[in-house]
């Protein structure tokens, strides 16, 4: 008969575990193995998980895991999966909570994960699904650690070459937990063109979402130097990329993540230092794609496409082609091209990978309204290209025609510092121009002067500063 969660939660408050866990230490295997399977049972209820943890069950399975051959193999599918329902668990509790110590010491971590390579799948993948709940956890900094000290990353790269999907999909899962925020060194060491080539595959082949999300957040966090992304390029990744941000047409908390990482995963082809990766990102088609996720995306996909625009926006102004010099117009003359806004001469999105070409600037003005201070963040920095060096004066029109700096100065307020000091920065600049003086001088006034009353030492000098500008302080003020 199965038992619903109700039934679960009363046997265990009615003290079976005792009782379960002195026949998981006796002599006979079938006496083992029906507690065994009851401890399965009752451990996939997460409340009693955390129970069964607190009144010492994992050590017992852990030495029956290690202990017991292979002739035993149901049995030990039976330990491996109460094993993972225990470690799921763990992720349930709250963060007030004290962390339950789910592994008590390094060598149960090694000792577990080393049965990866002694045993069947099924063991293999409640081992491997196990650590990844454990990643999940309050004590996955620890965890992950300690993976990569026991020579997890190697094994996981094996691993995610397998040919039986579930293990294959879980060491993928698990492998993407390492790599982000991993030692960068451990990971170059194990990542070569042959791993690159065989996460593009299971992008390209895989059934399971969740594996597809994670192989993609790999190559978001793999450590951004020429050779990977290189790998990346010759391998055909921005098609395979491109191919799922542009046939995305579903919702749901595995799909968002999906279209997160996609759009990480774009980051690193776009760093202006690497023109021809720009380029090559441009002309697949990612900037037409990445101002429409400023509209349609998660907040955090609307950060990290913001990132992307950014490193885009300032490769610009170099790429801009300069309008042709027409002396004389004859009557039969094309009419002449009308130069860009912001960098005055002759822009698209695919050549100079423009911001005002690619309509991403009503996008942006939009999430600074966003309460998120990262995305608004992301966003204002990507503005911000707009009116650097010897473009301020286009460029703060383009910003105002938008309604772009009144959001700015509300920045004044924010309780973010980076947020507060990006704006002080940008109206300084802005507020040279007596133009904007005019038009918005009256509305910052307030919120700089509160600045020179109440902000930090940098703050303050930059707020009376902008006050000089627009004649509030003299230039001697002793807030300088």
């Amino acid at each position: 008969m199965e038992l619903t969660d109700h039934n679960k939660e009363s046997l265990l408050e009615g003290g079976v575990l005792g009782p379960l866990l002195d026949m998981v230490s006796c002599d006979q295997i079938q006496m083992k193995e029906v507690a065994v399977r009851a401890l399965r049972n009752l451990s996939s209820l997460p409340k009693n998980g955390l129970q069964m943890i607190r009144e010492g069950a994992v050590r017992p399975l852990i030495d029956l895991l290690s202990h017991h051959n292979s002739t035993y193999s149901s049995f030990r599918e039976h330990v491996a999966a109460t094993i993972m329902h225990l470690a799921v668990s763990t992720v349930s509790q709250e963060s007030g909570q004290t962390p339950i110590i789910f592994l008590e010491s390094d060598e149960d971590i090694f000792k577990l994960f080393s049965l990866i390579n002694l045993t069947g799948p099924n063991v293999q993948q409640s081992i491997i699904q196990t650590f990844h709940a454990l990643c999940q956890s309050q004590s996955s900094t620890n965890i992950k650690m300690k993976l990569t000290q026991c020579s997890a990353v190697p094994i996981l790269v094996k691993l995610c070459e397998h040919n039986i999907p579930n293990v294959r999909a879980n060491a993928v899962k698990l492998f993407c937990c390492l790599v982000d925020g991993g030692d960068e060194a451990t990971i170059m060491e194990n990542v070569d063109q042959k791993f690159i080539e065989v996460i593009l595959a299971i992008m390209r082949s895989s059934d399971d979402e969740e594996e597809i999300a994670s192989a993609m957040d790999i190559i978001s966090n793999l450590p951004e130097i020429h050779q990977i992304t290189q790998w990346l390029l010759n391998a055909g990744a921005l098609q395979v990329i491109f191919n799922f941000l542009h046939n995305n047409r579903q919702n749901g908390s595995c799909n968002n993540w999906l279209v997160e990482n996609a759009v990480g995963a774009i980051h690193r082809f776009t760093a202006p230092t690497e023109l021809e990766w720009q380029r090559s990102a441009a002309e697949v088609g990612f900037i037409p794609i990445l101002v429409k996720l400023l509209e349609t995306g998660t907040i955090l996909t609307k950060q990290r496409a913001a990132l992307c625009l950014t490193r885009f926006s300032e490769s610009s102004s170099g790429l801009s082609r300069p309008m042709p010099n027409r002396r004389r117009m004859w009557c039969f003359s094309a009419p002449p091209e009308i130069g860009c806004l912001v960098h005055g001469g002759i822009c698209t999105v695919v050549s100079s990978f423009c911001l005002v070409e690619a309509d991403a600037v009503q996008p942006l003005v939009r999430i600074l309204g966003e309460a998120d201070p990262l995305a608004c963040e992301a966003a204002l920095d990507t503005l911000l290209t707009l009116i650097k060096d010897e473009k301020l004066q286009n460029g703060s029109k383009v910003l105002a025609n938008a309604n772009a700096i009144p959001s700015i100065i509300r920045f004044l307020g924010s309780p973010y510092p980076p947020l507060q000091e990006k704006a002080l920065n940008a109206l300084e600049r802005i507020f040279r121009l007596l133009e904007f003086k005019q038009m918005y001088g009256a509305s910052a006034q307030m919120p700089l002067v509160d600045l020179t009353q109440r902000g930090s030492g940098s703050v303050k000098s930059l707020a009376a500063r902008i006050l000089a500008h627009l004649n509030v302080l003299h230039d001697q003020s002793s807030y300088f």
